[in-house]
């Protein structure tokens, strides 16, 4: 029942541009009938599938009023509504209020859901924790995953590749372009800082825009480190202390959906940091900078 539910969810962000498919066009993307789907979907989600995609819909109809020029009716086909009146109806029986209205005000776009599965911006679903995953899991989690990937980079340099092995002493001069392109001092720091925000705005379910990031001064950027450096540790203190840490999140603006959890993104943040740190670290101390950032002086214990 759980797997199907996960499915559904991913079949469901999959098809969220795409308001016109049927529940049996679901049902059989699950290769179930539609009574069957109808049942393990409702079961495990506690409302009929039709209704949560319903809601859902809504929800990212709501985001768009909110963030968007979109016209009502825009927003109501996209939504799945054939004509303003039926869309402007359902809208007022979930948020109180006309879209018109509501487009102005300060209001949440989440709707109460017995399963806390959400519209997750830009496009994509939300879904609860389904297992508590502690710190005391999450911390071991993060080192194995370390001593897996050094695992593999080990067994790929022993690789009896000559082209491989006689550069295996040789001074590395590349940067690592699948992950920045053309970095620069500025750049690094400005990812470093932008990625934080970016992060906290995802768990918000606010907007953010990558594009900008690079505009920005380094004065600006040490302002915008000052308000969303704390926000994003409160956010993961959060986390942390409501255990959830596999609460899921599917993502669907790369064209497939993706899956990931709240200890994934963090661990994605870490680790692409960690490297970006340390080339900009680098780079500083090449001019003479000395910046210290070694974590082991960072959890020294009091004297």
């Amino acid at each position: 029942m759980e797997d199907a539910f996960g499915r559904f969810v991913e079949v469901l962000a999959g098809c969220l541009d795409d308001p016109g498919v049927s529940g049996d066009q679901l049902a059989a993307r699950l290769h179930l009938s539609r009574a069957q789907f109808d049942r393990v979907v409702g079961a495990a989600a506690g409302e009929a599938p039709d209704r949560l995609r319903r809601r859902v819909l809504l929800e990212r109809a709501a985001f768009k009023l909110r963030t968007t020029g979109a016209g009502v009716l825009d927003v109501a086909v996209e939504a799945g509504y054939s004509s303003h009146e039926a869309f402007t109806r359902a809208f007022g029986r979930a948020f109180g209020t006309a879209p018109a209205v509501w487009r102005g005000s300060a209001a949440g776009f989440l709707l109460a859901a017995p399963n806390d599965v959400h519209f997750y911006p830009p496009g994509g679903l939300r879904l609860p924790a389904r297992r508590q995953v502690r710190s005391m899991n999450f911390v071991p989690g993060l080192i194995e995953h370390h001593v897996a990937v050094v695992g593999r980079l080990l067994d790929t340099a022993a690789q009896r590749d000559p082209v491989l092995e006689a550069q295996l002493d040789k001074p590395i001069e590349l940067s690592v372009l699948s992950i920045d392109v053309d970095p620069t001092i500025r750049s690094l720091l400005a990812r470093l800082v932008g990625q934080l925000e970016m992060w906290t705005c995802a768990m918000a379910n606010e907007p953010y825009d990558v594009t900008q990031e690079r505009e920005r001064t380094l004065e600006e950027l040490r302002e915008q480190l000052e308000r969303v450096g704390p926000a994003f540790v409160a956010t993961v203190r959060r986390i942390d202390a409501e255990d959830r840490f596999d609460e899921t999140f599917v993502d669907v603006t790369g064209g497939e959906p993706y899956v990931f959890t709240a200890a994934g993104m963090i661990a994605h943040i870490l680790t692409y940091a960690a490297y970006r740190r340390t080339l900009a670290v680098g780079a500083l101390a090449a001019l003479g900078a000395d910046v210290e950032d070694d974590p082991l002086a960072w959890f020294n214990p009091s004297p």
